[in-house]
């Protein structure tokens, strides 16, 4: 079985890995009550989504 034979120093490590980190959250406005949302997703405002009501609207 193969085995490392010096331990993996902090900067390969991190080098190795600095693509892992979290996407970033798409965020847009609602083109009906401009709040933002994410982009396909049904407004929690207004609760429309590709321009028809789906949703109760969220109370104020």
């Amino acid at each position: 079985m193969a085995v490392p034979k010096r331990r993996t120093s902090k900067r390969k490590k991190r080098a190795r890995n600095t693509h892992k980190t979290a996407p970033i959250t798409a965020i847009q406005k609602c083109p009906r009550c401009q709040a933002m949302k994410r982009p396909h997703h049904v407004c929690a405002e207004c609760g429309y989504y590709a321009g028809e009501q789906r949703v109760a609207a969220k109370e104020a």
